[in-house]
Formats: structure tokens, sequence, C-alpha cells
């Protein structure tokens, strides 16, 4: 039987498949003990592995596992995995763009991998829970074949580039963003500038400025599309936003230039990624995020240093993007039809409200699938694929309130979408109001989670689904957002009513609470935060909702948005209205009120552990030499399998890569080519004998000189020669490394090269 590997050959990206290969090395590298866990945790992070929690009372036994065959013919089981449970693996889409070919393969992997289920997140990526180690690199196969990654869907890097799910066919935007996220995201995605973060980064791209779309005001850098006349011709651009994000402390994005021209994007985000992997913290992690790099600066410091940065930048080819805008499609063959809503079924006339947006193209509509806390099961997800073919030119998207967008779908198809969704049990008419409530994974999955975020929003939701025929319009239209704790995956800053958890002890015991925050606008790209009022215990969260929007509906004046309510009524007034719903009541009175929502155990904060949203700060050489070690341990496969050519080949690109992350510590730009990286090597770290030991003096890194230049017979003893001799020069490499760490703390202000002559670094220290 053949392995995914063999039966998907030549259907991947060359260049994807190396590094999955690569990847498939590290795990065994790691099982075997031959590579360091903090290198190993952040590689698989910047992959989208994840360690995943396994205490809340919600265990999936039996899900199928393979096991990793090893050389020696050995495998891994049991407790001698990674883990001792499974983790999690989350997968890119950029933009939130996904076709029916793709939700198919997420459906396999979900049913062969997975518990079944699919889930979308607020950054509209895909995740798969209990998902095995062993089993992530032919996962990886399987996407890659569809042409999805899931690369530097975490870790310390730039993460998946979100967009607005209507772009191109809203009727209020300024022109498609898709073509420009998308090119961010082919930009970045690897690029060098991009791998010496001290923690994650995150773009946003809008097509408009007053609506959510894509919440560009919250991010990293954020993108809102804008057009200016020069010259009689119109150019586009965008009001160019950085510093925002939201997590425990949340700042809001500050307009760094009105009018970014569209040729300037990609070198500008270039420059950002620079300084911040230059500039940015790296030692304390609470501190290390972008936004708090320019809240230090200040814009104008931080906009002189772009300047200065995007001067010296060498130019690149990949710059030059022509950037075509997405296919619009024409009705033909129908005629136009206006519904008449008073003539079809009550339950479809409520869904065609929630649901149903008619597109700037005549004739088109969008249709929103309202999916329960962002899940849905492998049969609902070919399911879904199936109706985007029928019926709406295979276009979907994801979207950040963890839904699905079905786009380009023809008015006349309406009520027979509705009759094949209402079937898979995905016609629930609550997109986009109050009882659409979005929520993290919480105490599910979550170590950081404190309070059980999707149990609480599972509650909020049954109760206004129940009612929504009932709800006041002023109410309906409000969002409701919750996380499990106070780093805001739920995004409940942005929220009307949001919420995170907490935790209380009264009389001794542990009691779920939730705080909660109070007028955030999700419109204007989140123009602005909520302030929290106070911590009520999870069970009361409910009477919350309900008591303040009832007080809404009674005393707002006119049509006053809901945050302008709250500024109005005030912190003091609003507390005061949930004062009596803080007071938790004994155990013997009420057990539930000591118990999370969907676990009855009695609650208890030992089980969290650590986060695993981004990994520890590991530098660019040690991810060099990792690879090295990589290469070598593939060479040396090659050599037991009497491949000399391959093991010749193998010990000199091992050798090459040494020496390109010691040249990295002094030179960041080396281009990617042996004959720069070997010279660079010599100049910086050979002729200065920095590279020299106290006994080999320059021996090892003549192995690489001299191999590079004379090139050794590839007969199995002149391989295996060459293969010894790469370990040592890679040992060597170690050395240097630990030596030029022990000398920056020396003098860091002077560079490595130049301290030998002021006789701060000697030949042989």
């Amino acid at each position: 039987m053949k392995t995914w590997k063999e039966e998907l050959n030549g259907r991947i990206d060359a260049e994807l498949s190396k590094e999955i290969d690569a990847f498939e090395t590290q795990i065994k590298l790691r099982f075997q003990g031959q590579m360091d866990e903090k290198v190993f945790a952040e590689s698989r992070l910047r992959r989208g592995v994840y360690g995943q929690r396994y205490d809340n009372g919600s265990r999936h036994d039996g899900i199928r596992r393979q096991t990793l065959d090893y050389p020696s013919g050995d495998s891994v089981k049991g407790p001698e995995t990674l883990w001792d449970a499974p983790g999690m693996q989350r997968i890119k889409i950029p933009f939130g763009g996904v076709t029916p070919d793709q939700l198919d393969i997420l459906a396999d992997l979900a049913e062969e991998y997975s518990s079944g289920v699919a889930h979308i997140t607020t950054r509209q990526d895909f995740q798969l829970h209990f998902v095995h180690i062993e089993d992530t690199p032919s996962m990886m196969r399987r996407l890659a074949s569809v042409g999805i990654t899931t690369r530097e869907a975490c870790g310390n890097s730039v993460r998946n580039v979100t967009a607005c799910p209507l772009a191109g066919v809203c009727q209020g935007e300024v022109f498609d963003v898709t073509p420009y996220s998308r090119g961010m995201h082919e930009f970045l995605l690897g690029h060098p500038d991009t791998q010496d973060f001290g923690r994650k980064f995150k773009v946003a791209f809008s097509g408009c400025r007053g609506e959510a779309c894509g919440l560009a005001k919250m991010h990293d850098l954020g993108l809102i599309a804008a057009v200016r006349v020069e010259d009689g011709i119109e150019r586009r651009g965008f009001e160019c936003y950085v510093g925002g994000g939201l997590g425990a402390v949340p700042h809001q994005a500050t307009l760094l230039d009105e009018f970014l021209p569209v040729e300037e994007l990609l070198p500008t985000a270039q420059a950002i990624a620079r300084i911040f992997a230059r500039l940015g913290e790296k030692e304390n992690r609470s501190r290390a995020r972008f936004k708090f790099l320019v809240a230090k600066l200040g814009i104008d410091e931080f906009r002189r240093l772009l300047q200065e940065e995007r001067k010296k930048m060498p130019q690149a080819r990949e710059w030059s993007v022509h950037y075509e805008d997405e296919q619009e499609f024409s009705k033909e063959s129908r005629e136009l039809v206006r519904l008449d809503l008073e003539e079809v079924l009550p339950a479809f006339k409520v869904w065609y409200q929630a649901n149903v947006s008619l597109q700037r193209q005549q004739g088109f509509g969008t249709v929103a699938i309202a999916l329960p806390l962002g899940d849905i099961s492998s049969s609902q997800l070919r399911a879904v694929g199936e109706i985007a073919r029928r019926y709406s030119q295979d276009q979907l998207r994801t979207t950040v309130e963890q839904n699905i967008l079905l786009r380009w779908v023809e008015l006349t198809d309406l009520s027979a979408i509705y009759k094949e969704l209402n079937e898979i049990g995905l016609a629930s008419p609550v997109a986009g109001t109050i009882a659409d409530v979005t929520a993290c994974p919480g105490t599910d999955t979550c170590k950081l989670g404190i309070a059980s975020s999707r149990g609480l929003a599972a509650e909020i939701r049954k109760r206004l689904s129940n009612k929504s025929l009932e709800l006041d319009k002023a109410v309906t239209d409000l969002r409701i957002k919750i996380s499990g704790c106070f780093n805001s995956c739920g995004q409940h800053h942005v929220a009307d009513l949001g919420f995170y958890g907490t935790s209380r002890t009264v009389s001794n015991r542990k009691v779920p609470h939730f705080q909660v925050v109070l007028g955030g606008s999700w419109g204007e790209n989140a123009g602005a935060y909520g302030m929290g009022i106070g911590s009520v215990p999870s069970r009361s969260i409910p009477l919350v909702i309900e008591r303040i929007t009832g007080r809404y509906v009674e005393d707002r004046v006119s049509e006053e948005p809901f945050k302008d309510f709250v500024g109005r009524i005030g912190k003091k007034d609003l507390r005061g209205m949930i004062q009596d719903l803080t007071k938790v009541p004994t155990y013997e009175e009420d057990p539930a009120f000591y118990s999370d929502w969907g676990d009855p155990r009695e609650f208890s904060m030992g089980d969290m552990g650590i986060g695993e949203c981004a990994g520890e700060v590991v530098s660019l050489i040690d991810f060099d030499l990792a690879e090295a070690e990589r290469l070598l341990f593939e060479a040396q496969l090659s050599l037991d399998e009497g491949d000399a050519v391959a093991a010749s080949k193998g010990s000199l690109e091992a050798m090459v890569q040494a020496a390109k992350g010691l040249v990295k510590t002094e030179f960041l730009d080396v281009p990617n080519e042996t004959e720069t990286i070997v010279r660079e090597f010599k100049e910086r770290f050979y002729d200065t004998k920095i590279f020299f030991d106290r006994f080999a003096k320059g021996k090892f890194a003549n192995y690489l000189l001299r191999r590079h230049t004379q090139p050794e017979e590839d007969h199995a003893d002149g391989s295996r020669q060459l293969v010894e001799e790469a370990q040592l020069f890679i040992e060597a490499a170690h050395s240097c490394y630990a030596k030029i760490a022990e000398s920056r703390m020396v003098d860091s202000s002077v560079p490595i090269s130049s301290q030998r002559n002021k006789g701060i670094v000697g030949a042989d220290q």
C-alpha cells in the first residue's frame, strides 16, 4: 500500500514538498533525542502543530492513530510518542478563500485523523483537534495537493493574512482587496525577514472604512482600501495602520500613512518586518508584540525608521506584482427575479433576512452559513462543497465570525439552497445577529483557558435563538464575543457585549467567572474597544445579557448605537445594574455555580497548563544549525542506503547551511547562493580566525573550504569521510556560535568580526 508521500509524488509544489519532508525528518530526530526540544517546538508551531488540553471531561478516545516507521524498523507507540495525547493542527486559509475541492480534503482529514469535526477560527483558519503528530506530515501533503499550507499558522511568525469575506462583491467597497491580501500572503510566507520575530505578527485588509470588514484597526498591520486621483488618473492605495492588537493589553492601531500606493505595499511590509525583527522585544514575552514597539518608539520615530529602512533595502523582484482583480461572473441564462418575501415560507423569510446579502453585481447575493461555535462536521463540509459547486461558482470564504460565506449565488437559487442547507442542519437564521456568538476554544482544548467560553457561548446561542422573533431590532444586530481568558482570542474587546474568563474563590472553592466588557465597536474596522464593568459568575452571564439589553431597549435615545448608550449611561451605573448578579450562592444553596458550562465536574484551576500560542524565542542561527543537522542526518541515511552521490551532496549542503547561520549573525541579507555563503564565511570567520578553536585551529573550517573548491569523488569511502567531516564542522559551528554569544555579552556594540582586532575576542577563546 502506497504512503501519501508516494501517492502524491509530483502533485505537490516541489519546494513545499521539500519543506514537509524536512518536518518529517525533524519529528524523527526529536523522537530519537537528536533535536533540541525548544527548537523543535518552535519548528512544529510554525507548521501549525500544537499540544492541546485534555482535562475538561470531553476526551476523545479511540481515535485512529498511526505509527511512524524509522530506518531501524522500529516504531513509536503509546507513551513513547511526543505527546501523551493528540494535539491540534491549524490550517491557513489566506483571506478566507476556500474551494469545494479543498473542503473535501478537509472533510477527509477531519474524519480520518481527527474527531470528524473541523473548526473555523476568528482568523479565517481551520483547526482540527485530537490529531497525532505522527500523522501531520501526511495531512500536510494532502492539504498541499489542493494548494493549502500550514506553514507559519502559529509560532513567532506572520499569521494568516485576513480580509473582508465580502471583498469583490460588497456594495460599499472602494475596491476588491482580495488580490492584495493574496499577494501579501505569498510574499511574506517564509520570507527571510519574517523569521526572527519575538512574537506573532498579524495583517488584515479591509475594502472600506466604515464597516467591520477586516477589522484593520486591531492588527499589527491594517490596510484599508483607498483611491486618489493624480493627474486625472485614479490610483489605488491603502490607509496604513500599525501597532494594533488585542490580548491582555489592547492597543488601537495608529495611522502610519494616509495613502500607501499599491506598488509600495510589499516593500513597506518587508521594511516593517525588518524593524520588528531587529528592535522588537525578545526577552520579555509579555512586551514582545509589535504594538509595544510602536508605542515605545512613537509613531513619528517609527515612521522615520521605516523611511530609513526602506531606502537601504535591496530591490526585490518579488515587489513587482501585477494584482489582477477577481473574476466577475455574469447572468446569461436566467431572468432577474425579485423575491416577494410576503409569499414565501415564514422560516425562509427569517433566514433570508438574516443570512442573505445582495451583491453589488445585480442578480447575485451572498449566503452566510452560520456555524454553531464555528464547528462543522465532515459530512456537512462535503455537502457545503457540493452546494458551492452547483450554486455559487465554487466561491466560498470563511469569516472572522467563524462562519462560511457562499458568494455569487443567483437570487433564483436561494430557495433551493435554503432547502439543502436545512436538510444538513445549517440553515440557522442567525448569521450576523446577537445569537451568532463568537467564542475561542477556551477550556475545551486551550491550555490557557480559565473558563468555558464555548460552553457559555452554546448556552447563550440556544437561549437567544429560541427567542429570536421576540428580540427588539435594536438588540438583534448586537455582537457577543467570548474569550476563555484575558488574551482576547474571542475578540471580546471589539464586541458590543464581550466576556472573558476569570476565576474567584468562594469559601475555599473556585468559581468560574467572566469579566463583562461593554461598548466595543465591531464597525469602523474595530473602531473602539469596550470597557470592563465587573466580574460575574459564569452561571449568571445570560442574566447579565438579558438585563443590559433590556435597559438598552428601554432607555436608548432615538437610534442611539449601543456604544454611545454605554458611554452615556457610564460604567458606575452599568455596574450597579448587575451588582446583585456578582454574588455567588453557597455550594449547598446551588452547586451548579461551582461547575462550568458543559462540564459537570467541580470547577478547578489545576487544569491549566503552559500555552502554545507561540513558541519560545529561538534565534535564526538555532534554526540554521538545526537544519544543518537535519541535512546531515539525511546524508547519513543516504550513506546507509548505498547512495554515495546523495550522501556527498548532502554533507556539503549541511556544512553550507551551518556556515550560512554563522554569516547571518553579521550579514542578515546574505544571498542564498553557495558561492557567496562560503566566501562570506571565509572572510568573516576563517580569515579573522573566529572559527578557530584551541586545538584544531582552522582544520574544521578547511573541511568546507576544500570540499567547496575541490569536490571529492562520490564513492562510498569518500562519502563516509565527507559525512564525518560535516559532523565535525557543524559541531565547530555550534562552538563558534557559543563564543559569539559570549563575546556579544562583552560588547554588543562592536561587530564580531572587528572584536578580535580590538582584543575583545581571541582566536583561542
